[in-house]
């Protein structure tokens, strides 16, 4: 009778997966690296294009190419991960993103780089999805509220350090590599993440997984790219007529991609995007959030390194630790976030808002007055106050998004989300930039900026208006 009994305890069911601290050190790690490529090749473009002889339109493939493929494939890497494992699908994408980062770094002409910029976004598509679908699925209460937080933290801080850390490298030079130093350095942090991924992710799945949905997932690629690559290519093309017939193919495409999955859902299979995922009120209003919020963010980060480097002459060194103070802000700020959300509930976000505006405020004053001495003390002020407010925001607005998603839809959740901000993170760069670019052979760079930058402020006063509507705790 004990033998039996111990036979049965040993085969009582086993604990549910729990994140540990090196676990979630780790997956925070890899959610740093795609979001720090995106940014930190902006610096080194103009090196990239003396040593490969690139042109511009090439040169926007760079980072174009990149933001394609890590957009359309997120949401698919998220049911994938559902489907196969997360942490399995995990430590495949981040082996992917090292290996095609070495791609990158020893590219030999601008087309190589341009192909192997696509695969490190597709890869970068795989493993990204699967670290909020891990920490949604394997953390609880508390502990789900602190990762979100420093999830939040880390996206933040890396979307400004990127341009910071770009700088730094290629002015470093380190043993004659330039700018390949940029990409080279991914792979000693994937080989190290590797490592702990072993150890510390535990292996999250879907308990119902579904088939990949082929129709859904073919028509939110074309309906991504048909709204994406004509924004991201056609200025520097001269808007040729398919950039226009693109776009307007794009809300027919949308029509077509909402009416497949709609069928699919009434027919009881499980679309790439279930229709009803989006009848959960935080996940809808969380999603309309992030657009006016990466928008504006990328937007800003693309023109101020182009304003600071070709407009004040600056270094891509003195450009990027112009930014720092908003980077150290940002991350001590967002810390506090969850206690301040525990007391006094998505309103903060609104305040982080007003924060933000006054910072972004600050800074067009600066360049109004002191252009073109424009560097890190004059934007000090405000990069204090947009640091700050921005750490209000994002974090929480992530919380607030997947806060009533079900573990079991992790994945989804996760993809859907993560490609709404990078897709507005492409549109940023795309609209502002062509605003600014635009706007600066008839006004001269000082008033291109500062038009920019309340065109911004346009923005930051819609995210605030909408965080309104937000309910006012989170789950």
């Amino acid at each position: 009778m004990t033998e039996t009994i111990a036979t049965r305890t040993v085969r009582s069911p086993a604990a549910p997966p729990s994140l540990g601290g090196l676990g979630l050190f780790t997956v925070l790690l890899a959610a740093a690296l795609p979001l720090i490529d995106f940014f930190i090749v902006n610096v080194a473009l103009p090196t990239i294009g003396k040593d490969l002889h690139a042109g511009e339109s090439v040169l926007e493939l760079v980072v174009a190419g990149y933001g394609l493929a890590y957009a359309v494939l997120l949401v698919l890497g998220g049911r994938l991960g559902d489907l196969f494992g997360r942490r399995r699908f995990f430590l495949g994408g981040m082996a992917a993103f090292g290996l095609t980062s070495l791609a990158c770094g020893l590219a030999p002409t601008a087309w190589t780089l341009v192909a192997a910029r696509v695969a490190q976004g597709a890869s970068a598509a795989a493993m990204l999805p699967q670290v909020l679908a891990t920490i949604q699925a394997a953390t609880s209460g508390q502990r789900r509220a602190k990762a979100m937080g420093l999830y939040g933290a880390t996206a933040g801080l890396s979307m400004v350090a990127g341009q910071i850390l770009g700088g730094v490298l290629v002015a470093a030079d380190i043993a004659g590599t330039g700018w390949r130093s940029v990409f080279l350095v991914n792979v000693p942090v994937v080989v190290v993440g590797l490592v702990l991924a072993a150890r510390g992710v535990p292996e999250t799945r879907s308990q119902r997984p579904e088939p990949v949905d082929g129709p859904g997932t073919v028509l939110l690629t074309v309906s991504l790219l048909a709204l994406l690559a004509p924004l991201t290519e056609g200025r520097s093309a001269g808007w040729p007529l398919w950039t226009w017939l693109s776009l307007a193919a794009f809300p027919f495409l949308v029509a077509a991609f909402y009416a497949v999955e709609r069928r699919a859902d009434r027919q009881g299979r499980t679309p790439l995007v279930p229709p009803s995922l989006f009848a959960l009120t935080s996940l809808r209003r969380g999603l309309v959030m992030i657009l006016p919020f990466s928008i504006g963010f990328s937007g800003f980060m693309f023109v101020i390194a182009v304003a600071l480097q070709r407009g004040a002459g600056l270094g891509p060194v003195p450009a990027g630790l112009a930014l720092a103070p908003m980077a150290v802000v940002f991350f001590f700020v967002s810390l506090a976030g969850p206690r301040l959300v525990a007391r006094y509930g998505t309103r903060v976000v609104t305040a982080g808002a007003l924060l933000q505006g006054i910072g972004i405020g600050l800074m067009a004053l600066a360049a109004w007055r002191s252009w073109p001495d424009l560097g890190l003390v004059e934007l000090l002020p405000g990069a204090v106050f947009a640091g700050g407010g921005q750490a209000l925001q994002l974090p929480i607005i992530y919380r607030v998004v997947l806060s009533e998603v079900e573990p079991v839809r992790a994945g989804v959740g996760s993809g859907v989300m993560m490609t709404t901000q990078q897709s507005a993170l492409a549109l940023g760069v795309a609209a502002l930039g062509t605003l600014f670019l635009s706007l600066i052979p008839g006004m001269g760079m000082r008033d291109a900026l500062v038009v920019t930058l309340l065109t911004q402020l346009g923005c930051i006063a819609l995210t605030g208006l909408l965080s309104l509507r937000l309910p006012r705790t989170i789950g």
